[in-house]
């Protein structure tokens, strides 16, 4: 077992991050959002991968932040908005923001914060065995990384509210039904079935998808006439493109188009 908190394995065209800290849940102290920051900025940077792939090693996805990390009973109270300011959110807004496809494959109990992780990933896949936990009124807290944000958009405001305050464990099969998660399957099928998935979004034209990110994302804080103006704008970026040519060109020659991401 490796000693780093986060695996970075690289195949052809796309990347897979691995929270490793198994025996914890892969719950996040100092080391481990340190490590994640550099290979996010590493997966971001590099032109070769075209989509990402994030999960958790052993039984859990991500428990949230590690509180055994923080002895507060004897000590003062931390600053928790700036560790938000520091380490979640700057998280969030990468992966929301990386013009290239990320998929999550939630491969156990997704709680607190690395549940909102997981819903800042573009498409989020789950074992069937895996569930969705919105811990934090359980230790005095609001939901963060996102979640006050992600939840009612997702889920509709009455469900985020019972998910929040109640705290109720949501399984994975909920989690598809109410427009949580893109798909639930069994667990022996999770990771093969993303890693075809990733391997597919990387023959794509990233230019266009990262384009789609930006709109669709957009779209959530916009008016009609708002997201049309959006809509031209990257759509005129989009037809300005190499991939574009390519896909014109496959189409009217009948045969399989070869995007390059550009």
């Amino acid at each position: 077992m490796s000693d780093k908190t986060i695996i970075l394995e690289v195949a052809e065209g796309y990347a897979v991050i691995t929270l490793n800290r198994p025996d914890k849940l892969n719950s996040f102290n100092d080391a481990m959002h340190g490590e994640l920051r550099e290979v996010v900025a590493h997966c971001e940077a590099d032109h070769g991968i075209r989509a990402v792939l994030l999960t958790g090693a052993g039984r859990g996805f991500c428990a949230g932040q590690d509180l055994g990390d923080r002895n507060i009973a004897d000590g003062p109270l931390p600053d928790l908005g700036e560790a938000l300011e520091r380490n979640y959110n700057p998280m969030v807004r990468r992966l929301r923001a990386m013009p290239k496809p990320v998929v999550c494959a939630v491969n156990g109990v997704a709680a607190g914060a690395g549940a909102n992780l997981a819903l800042a990933c573009d498409i989020v896949l789950a074992a069937r065995s895996a569930s969705f936990i919105q811990a934090f009124c359980k230790i005095g807290l609001i939901p963060d990384a996102g979640g006050t944000y992600a939840l009612p958009r997702l889920v509709g405001h009455a469900r985020a509210m019972a998910l929040s305050m109640l705290g109720d464990k949501l399984t994975a099969e909920q989690a598809a039904q109410w427009g949580l998660i893109w798909r639930v399957m069994d667990d022996a099928e999770l990771i093969p079935e993303a890693t075809r998935l990733c391997a597919h979004l990387a023959t794509q034209p990233t230019f266009a998808l990262g384009l789609m990110k930006k709109a669709l994302n957009a779209s959530l804080d916009h008016n009609l006439d708002q997201q049309l103006e959006v809509e031209r704008n990257l759509q005129r970026s989009a037809g300005q493109s190499e991939d574009f040519r390519e896909g014109v060109a496959a189409f009217l020659e009948k045969r399989p188009a070869k995007f390059k991401g550009r």
